[in-house]
């Protein structure tokens, strides 16, 4: 089974949907990210690279494949959703993430528009949250209680967003620990991540 996760910059897909990336990594099945910009506007693009690939290896993922494009400048049209159509022609996924449209960042909302679009062929599609995400009222959960550490040490690995959260004493570590409590609550679990389906397909 292939599994592609796609996020507007580096630490996005932890963020969102790292936990069950997890998951799905320790059950065999391959996962792939696609990450469409370096990230430059929270740092350098050569840095911010590095450390989405140190991420990329404790999760276990198989590639990277980078868009390209420059942060907060994220194009929508026609050469965008065919770069996400290739990349899910290359992976061939039963499952993708990615960004939930409702979103202050820019970037976010329009990679998920253009992946709408790449995956309309695609049956099982999952839409995930990050900090600023807005409305996200999910009705999909996956328990990640037992890969929640794990998902904290995808999130250190880029080392140089912990504290760009812009609240007060508040790093992003805490807030991906409170959102995992506070989903979780919403899923009767006591860790989980919520997603909205644009498609799920469950087979007896």
């Amino acid at each position: 089974m292939n599994i592609l996760a796609i996020g507007a910059h580096p630490d996005d897909v932890e963020y969102g949907c790292g936990g069950s990336l997890l998951r799905f990594a320790r059950k065999g099945c391959n996962v792939y990210l696609f990450v469409a910009t370096g990230g430059e506007g929270g740092g350098t693009a050569e840095a911010r690279r590095r450390e989405q690939e140190q991420s990329a290896k404790l999760l276990g993922a198989k590639n990277i494949f980078w868009g390209g494009y420059h942060d907060t400048r994220l194009p929508l049209g026609k050469e965008l959703i065919t770069r996400i159509e290739s990349v899910v022609k290359d992976v061939h996924p039963s499952l993708i993430f990615a960004h939930a449209p409702r979103d202050t960042h820019q970037d976010h909302r329009v990679l998920s528009e253009a992946t709408l679009s790449a995956t309309r062929y695609t049956r099982d599609v999952l839409l995930y949250e990050v900090p600023t995400t807005q409305d996200f009222m999910p009705t999909f959960f996956v328990d990640i209680r037992e890969t929640l550490e794990d998902k904290l040490d995808l999130l250190r690995a880029h080392q140089s967003q912990v504290d760009k959260t812009h609240v007060e004493d508040i790093d992003i570590l805490t807030i991906a620990r409170s959102s995992a409590n506070f989903r979780g609550i919403q899923g009767r679990l006591k860790y989980a991540e919520g997603f909205l389906p644009v498609r799920f397909v469950i087979e007896p």
